[in-house]
């Protein structure tokens, strides 16, 4: 797979970089105090000048920026629309928005407002801003290599329909999302019909459904982020060539909620992600040829759940850890291959000390079994009749899937870094 990476594929950049320095020589910078009119100096303004912003409050309405311009605030100056549209809209390549505070973005149900909003534009830079009750933050249409680095993003939620998401994402190439902090809105970041780009090091919490939301958005990579406490968790849907890598997925509790929902994905690589405290860690449906490897899953109340309709995954070398449920499915018929992990609740033995159980492991219990097909079942967790149930599911196995085991227990938890 390849994915657009500013460290690795600069080329591009510096061809583009190198046209801006030839015509900056005649740049002019614009300094502007709460007293002038924001608007109408960005609309004066000549292609690839420099708009300085000073501190202080700003009233403004909608502002549309048709040409290459540097904006930039000194001492996050705030750009106040009072709830009667969007702030930003970004016309136009090589546009560099950078260190103001967007406030009080209008909800509507016919458009998308959003504090920035950037259509069909190419090499455009939001970095270091600050977003407050906006209904969208920082919104990309049709758009490609964009950066968008190092926001805070807040909203102020209320109910799902009436929300927007944090970071939205339509229809773009070549976007790389870094270093954000997003919280408060339906979905912290949204992608839908986006490919080969980077989501890495973000913040994602307390938002009302999911702290990310891939849609239909193939061959891209998210690393290092961390998504806890969000109404959902994650979920990444009908998308294929996803790799996500060194993610947090922690404390997502909720009837509904998941550390990480795949629907209908395939040929992916799940790697070094921890999924803790969460209602399940991962859910699988429609999932087919994709690999979870060297993942930890502690305290969930089930770590995966796995639906029959998904075939050819491996699932390996991921550590199990005071899991209600370490795996749980409602097929009979497993087409999936389990292998070489750690499980705190394997009692196998090593005589020849290898480091591999000798015995193999079950890792889907009867009574995650009955639960699938008779939920009401959950209120005699830890009884006596379950615990003895259980015993004697391990000793001769009747119920629970008998292909789905781990022919290779680890003795010892895997390194997993």
């Amino acid at each position: 797979m390849r994915f657009f990476d500013w460290k690795y594929r600069p080329t591009i950049l510096l061809l583009f970089l190198a046209c801006l320095m030839a015509t900056n020589a005649r740049a002019k910078v614009w300094t502007i105090t709460p007293s002038q009119h924001l608007a109408r100096v960005i609309a004066t303004a000549s292609a690839f000048d420099t708009v300085l912003i000073e501190k202080g409050l700003y009233r403004v309405s909608n502002i549309v920026i048709d040409k290459p311009l540097t904006v930039i605030g000194r001492g996050f100056p705030v750009l106040d629309i009072q709830q009667k549209g969007e702030i930003f809209t970004i016309k136009a390549d090589g546009v560099s928005i950078e260190g103001i505070q967007f406030e009080n973005v209008g909800v509507t149900s016919m458009i998308d407002w959003a504090a920035i909003k950037i259509l069909e534009s190419s090499y455009v830079r939001v970095v270091g801003n600050r977003l407050r009750n906006c209904y969208f933050g920082i919104y990309l249409s049709a758009s490609d290599h964009c950066l968008v680095k190092n926001n805070d993003v807040r909203g102020n939620p209320q109910e799902e329909q009436n929300t927007g998401n944090g970071i939205h994402a339509w229809k773009c190439d070549s976007v790389f999302i870094t270093d954000n902090h997003v919280q408060g809105h339906r979905d912290g970041i949204y992608f839908e019909f986006v490919t080969n780009s980077i989501i890495e090091r973000n913040d994602s919490h307390q938002n009302i459904r999911y702290g990310l939301h891939f849609m239909f958005s193939h061959n891209n990579a998210y690393r290092y982020n961390h998504f806890h406490q969000n109404g959902a968790g994650v979920a990444v849907m009908y998308t294929k060539f996803v790799t996500m890598q060194h993610n947090v997925f922690e404390r997502n509790w909720g009837g509904a909620a998941y550390g990480l929902l795949l629907k209908d994905i395939s040929d992916s690589h799940i790697e070094q992600n921890i999924f803790r405290t969460n209602t399940i860690g991962v859910y699988m449906e429609g999932c087919s040829r994709s690999v979870f490897t060297k993942n930890d899953f502690v305290e969930n109340g089930y770590a995966v759940r796995v639906q029959a309709n998904c075939d050819d995954n491996t699932l390996s070398y991921s550590n199990f850890r005071g899991n209600t449920f370490d795996v749980a499915t409602n097929g009979d018929v497993v087409l999936n291959k389990v292998t070489h992990n750690y499980w705190d609740k394997y009692e196998g033995y090593d005589l020849n000390r290898d480091g591999i159980g000798d015995v193999p492991f079950r890792p889907v219990s009867l009574y995650a079994t009955v639960i699938e097909r008779l939920p009401q079942a959950m209120m005699l967790m830890r009884s006596f009749t379950v615990m003895l149930l259980d015993r004697i599911e391990k000793i001769i196995p009747s119920f629970t899937p008998e292909a789905l085991k781990d022919e290779t227990p680890q003795m010892k938890p895997n390194r997993l870094r």
